[in-house]
């Protein structure tokens, strides 16, 4: 159903559907697609056009900012959101009270506004100041969640200890199911025995009543009432007479508990009631907070920045792109071709030209949708440095609307749109025509589109048209305020380019692209007799020399690159060089004094030995040992001059040095260290790329990547003291891990990808912490996550089973999880 005209402060979208039109429905889409929670996709639905220069600035950076949220990866709460405001507003009447349910829903998302409001405290003040503004005077609501905690628990069930009256009938609940179970067991067995019941029988529940199954030819032998009967009938489900009584004062306790609880929950209401106003501007800002977080992940996702953003109409475009284009093109491998587009008070008109499917159209729905979303407050596709204005007014012309109602043709709706263009065009306007002047008679139209487009110029609006006409852009040559662009098209390859040149206009290449479908060569030669072959070779010669300026521009730069690399690269080499010869002869000299030095010491050795050989009186046996103890000495400076000059001083670790590592990967039972711990321990499991290892009373779950092999014999020198900055280190990391660790999980309104994620790391920890009993809350709603998280558990060896919870605590919307 097409949207009526929108007016807002100062002007207004013209026409109805221009967001269908432009394609912003479906960036709206996108958008809800992002959004968490219904309070979110509200703000998506309300999102409109705005003309305050300050609220387009502020509403970027709010979306600015949250982008910087997600790029750096802080943690900020992505779950809880949803929507009490209904129920708060339900609730306002006295004697009203909020379901159990209900309630959980309240815990989850005032914990999460609570956590917003404390990163926002945090850090909002210097680095997200536009999302901490949006906090007000909101305060952490600490106290509710209290009350809220004593009445129920992790799983969403009211706590024995919600009331004393409450705690005293669940007592006496367990007591009579205790009792009744004994008995209603020997019941079973005893007509099993009989066989009055089939041996793979259990007791089970109707009409909230435990009966047993009975085979229904054996009904009458035994005592008690029939409550249902099996779709084959073959089956009766009988209620025995001797835990009837039982049965009926657990009825009562039951319905008393219900009771208890409803006066609960209506005393918290009571209490909740005088901050109902509170509360709704609280969920107002959850809502808001979800919002911001979908403009800021569709920015991500189209590559969306801030611009330059101008309190007055203008357009410096570098490297803008159509959005909705680039996400298609992005999931077929193909490149999106930005387009750059200036415009401004000496030049506000631009008339592209070109040949048909050379991407005219999508240049004019790019303008239009990028400046609408802009001033929606959402990041577009450009380049940061490029600068964007504010205009009070859009307009668009675009498409065929035809119709049979109002007996209106293509033409004339053609002309009813330009007609309000020039009645309400201003300086403050932009106007987007496609395809300006088609739909009658060509020179009648081509005159009246000149004349309307003179008017607009004169009321000094910016626009963009698209034209085949030839007097449109000879106007535009001539004309101040309005210039040309064409699309490229490549005369060699006979394919557009999708590239626009503002400054001269486009051909149409009509015989080009006619021959290239194969249109009869006969008939192109008797058209171009009609039309003058020098006009024909004027428009190809044109864009011949477009296309190759843009080559030539293009291997200019290259060859820019080029040489400032080479230039780089020579600069480089002679700094080695230099650097090289610097060394040499430091080198020379430190050889020449190692040298002197070398025959100094040689000398003296002769010297002291010849005196020796003297004092000695020549005799023999002195005289060898003396000559062996020179050549000693001269075979030590050998090989000390050859280790400098010849081996490179390569240095080993303690480690290598003493052979305690052990080279190969490590296998179950191997003695290892764990790099990243520096701890040591032996491998008892490997799972994949997972390895678990015992060091001391611990179980450490590490990558295999991060283990290293230990000989056997060095366990006593490596083993890891209790009291080493490592073991301490972990024995904290666990206590932490301890301290904030849940039995129970929340994954509702949550993403599979999301849930699976948390729900790892959850049972990292439990496993790691040696955890047996848990509970998974995923809701029932489709199934889904349900299924999702079921699948995940089948591959977890650590897992000895899973199942539904009890009807009582939830059935089927939780699963309770039993660790080996």
């Amino acid at each position: 159903m097409a949207l009526k005209v929108k007016p807002y402060l100062w002007g207004m979208i013209y026409p109805g559907n221009f967001e269908q039109k432009i394609g912003f429905d479906r960036i709206r889409e996108l958008l809800r697609q992002q959004c968490i929670s219904e309070l979110a996709g509200r703000h998506v639905d309300s999102m409109r056009f705005e003309q305050s220069h300050s609220r387009v600035q502020e509403l970027l950076s709010q979306a600015e900012e949250f982008r910087q949220i997600l790029v750096s990866g802080s943690s900020f709460p992505n779950s809880g959101y949803f929507d009490l405001t209904t129920e708060i507003r339900r609730t306002r009447p006295e004697g009203t009270y909020m379901e159990t349910e209900t309630l959980f829903d309240l815990r989850s998302s005032l914990q999460t506004i609570n956590q917003c409001l404390h990163f926002l405290s945090d850090d909002g003040q210097e680095l997200y100041p536009a999302l901490q503004k949006l906090a007000g005077d909101l305060e952490p609501e600490e106290e509710l969640l209290r009350q809220i905690d004593r009445i129920i628990d992790d799983r969403g069930m009211v706590r024995d200890a919600a009331s004393a009256g409450l705690k005293e009938i669940r007592d006496d609940l367990k007591r009579k199911r205790l009792s009744i179970d004994g008995r209603i067991r020997k019941s079973m067995q005893a007509a099993k025995q009989a066989g009055h019941a089939p041996d793979e029988a259990e007791v089970t529940i109707r009409s909230g009543r435990l009966v047993i199954p009975v085979l229904a030819a054996s009904k009458r032998q035994v005592k008690g009432f029939i409550h249902d009967d099996s779709a084959t009938g073959q089956t009766v489900y009988i209620e025995p007479t001797e835990v009837f009584d039982l049965n009926n004062d657990i009825r009562k306790l039951e319905n008393a508990e219900r009771r208890e609880i409803i006066r609960i929950l209506t005393a918290f209401t009571d209490n909740l009631r005088p901050l109902a106003g509170k509360l709704l501007l609280m969920y107002d800002f959850l809502g808001m907070i979800d919002f911001i977080r979908a403009k800021a992940k569709l920015a991500m996702l189209i590559n969306g920045i801030r611009p330059v953003v101008k309190p007055f109409p203008l357009f410096n475009w570098r490297n803008a792109r159509h959005p909705l284009l680039y996400l298609t093109l992005k999931e077929q491998g193909k490149p999106v071709v930005p387009m750059d587009i200036e415009l401004n008070n000496r030049q506000r008109i631009l008339v592209i030209s070109g040949p048909n499917a050379g991407g005219k159209s999508v240049c004019l729905k790019t303008a239009g949708l990028l400046q609408y979303m802009l001033q929606c407050g959402l990041p577009v596709p450009m380049e940061e440095n490029s600068e964007a204005g504010i205009f009070r007014e859009i307009f668009l012309d675009i498409g065929d609307e035809q119709s049979l109602e109002n007996d209106l043709s293509t033409y004339s709706s053609h002309l009813i749109n330009i007609k309000y263009f020039i009645r309400n065009g201003n300086r403050n306007t932009l106007f987007l025509i496609d395809e300006f002047g088609t739909g009658t008679e060509p020179n009648l139209g081509g005159a009246i589109a000149e004349a309307a487009l003179h008017a607009l110029n004169r009321h000094k609006a910016f626009g963009i048209v698209t034209t085949h006409y030839a007097n449109i852009k000879h106007m535009a040559g001539k004309e101040p305020g309005i210039i040309n662009g064409a699309m490229l098209f490549d005369t060699r390859e006979m394919r557009p380019l999708y590239m626009l040149k503002t400054g001269k206009p486009g051909s149409s290449f009509a015989f080009e692209i006619a021959r290239k479908t194969g249109f009869p060569e006969d008939v192109l030669s008797h058209a171009a007799s009609i039309t003058g072959h020098s006009q024909i070779d004027f428009e190809k010669q044109l864009q011949e020399l477009e296309t190759e300026k843009m080559l030539l521009e293009k291997e200019k730069e290259q060859f820019g690159v080029a040489d400032g690399f080479l230039s780089e690269m020579i600069d480089k080499y002679q700094k080695l060089l230099d650097e090289l010869n610097s060394r040499k002869a430091q080198i020379v000299e430190a050889a020449r004094n190692e040298a002197e030095n070398i025959i100094s010491g040689a000398n003296r050795l002769i010297e002291k030995t010849i005196k020796d050989i003297r004092e000695a009186e020549a005799e023999k046996e002195k005289t060898r040992v003396l000559r062996k103890k020179m050549e000693e000495e001269a075979e030590k400076i050998v090989v000390k001059k050859t280790e400098k000059i010849v081996s490179p001083a390569v240095k080993k670790t303690p480690e290598e040095q003493s052979g305690i590592y052990l080279p190969g990967p490590p296998s179950v039972g191997d003695l290892v260290e764990i790099k990243t711990y520096n701890t040591s321990g032996e491998l008892i499991n490997i799972k994949g790329k997972t390895a678990t290892v015992a060091s001391g009373a611990l179980r450490i779950r590490v990558p295999l990547k991060d283990l290293v092999k230990l000989r056997r014999s060095e366990k006593e020198g490596k083993k890891e003291s209790r009291k080493s900055p490592a073991y301490r280190s972990i024995m904290h990391d666990i206590n932490r891990r301890a301290a904030n660790f849940k039995p129970s999980i929340d994954l509702r309104g949550k993403r599979a990808a999301e849930a699976l994620s948390e729900l790892q790391s959850w049972l990292d920890d439990a496993i790691m912490l040696s955890m047996k009993d848990l509970s998974i809350l995923h809701g029932t709603g489709d199934g889904i996550l349900r299924k999702v998280i079921r699948e995940y558990l089948q591959n977890i060896e650590e897992i000895e089973h899973f199942r539904d919870a009890h009807v009582e605590h939830g059935g089927q919307g939780i699963t309770e999880v039993r660790l080996r």
